[in-house]
């Protein structure tokens, strides 16, 4: 990888308190690029924030965002491309995690998944594009997930979501190929980070819980990749210009089953869950 590509650049990370978006705001800081770590939660994304401004050779400010609240979203973007000049990174990262049988999910599961894995990525997408298309430069970066290109039984609603922003992306990368303007979607398998510990939002009704998401996620796809790895390959795919990021290698392997034999993976599936989720209970 060319690593003097996001020397000067200036980037946002949404999601950017925890897990990918902090390790990834971290990589670009570590190559020199200014970077606004955005999160809902404000105290933890300036402390995040504050660590990395630390140390060189990069620069990182922490602000609380909603990507939920599409001004606010704007008005960031904005407010980045004024105070620096220009803006050439935005990472559409943040997301939040639905799980649980679909019976029992209510119309505020779906919409909280679809606010802010779909709308957020959405509102970033309306406010930046149009920037970098008047600068005739910039990369917009998603973050979908493996659950965007394989079926994800128990996460319905996140993979729904995912699935929509690849579609997004992807349409979107093509559109914006003549405008300068480059995007790439990220869409690993299961990522080390906090997400796959915390469950469903607490303010939203509980269901059934999978037992040890963990634990089913690990036998079903591969074991937990690092944030900090996965920053990386985020990086080595934005400055090759990638289209899909997919990482790890079981991941990429996962995709490539369902591309060749979509039915053997549906049809085998189900009773593969089943047998994980009786070991479970």
């Amino acid at each position: 990888m060319r690593e003097g590509h996001f020397e000067g650049r200036v980037a946002i990370v949404t999601g950017a308190a925890s897990g990918i978006g902090r390790a990834l705001s971290a990589a670009l800081v570590r190559r020199g690029a200014t970077v606004v770590l955005a999160d809902v939660d404000d105290a933890g994304v300036k402390t995040a924030a504050d660590a990395l401004a630390a140390g060189p050779p990069g620069r990182a400010s922490g602000v609380a965002l909603d990507v939920t609240d599409r001004d606010a979203v704007a008005e960031l973007v904005e407010r980045t491309a004024r105070d620096h000049g220009h803006l050439d990174l935005l990472c559409n990262n943040a997301g939040v995690g639905i799980a649980g049988p679909v019976e029992e999910l209510t119309p505020a599961h779906w919409e909280r998944a679809l606010d802010v894995n779909l709308r957020g990525v959405i509102h970033g997408v309306t406010a930046a594009y149009p920037l970098m298309v008047r600068q005739g430069r910039g990369h917009i970066v998603n973050t979908a997930s493996l659950a965007g290109l394989v079926p994800s039984p128990m996460l319905t609603p996140y993979g729904a979501t995912k699935h929509a922003v690849v579609g997004l992306s992807t349409s979107l990368r093509m559109e914006g190929a003549a405008k300068g303007v480059r995007v790439s979607v990220v869409c690993p398998g299961v990522i080390d980070t906090p997400l796959l510990d915390k469950g469903n939002p607490p303010d939203l009704a509980p269901v059934t819980a999978v037992p040890d998401a963990r634990r089913l996620l690990t036998a079903l796809i591969g074991r937990p990749y690092p944030p900090d790895a996965l920053a990386e390959d985020i990086l080595a795919g934005v400055a090759r210009n990638r289209a899909f990021i997919v990482t790890p290698r079981h991941a990429r392997t996962a995709w490539r089953a369902y591309r060749l034999a979509p039915g053997l993976l549906v049809g085998l599936g189900p009773r593969r869950m089943e047998r994980v989720l009786r070991r479970g209970r």
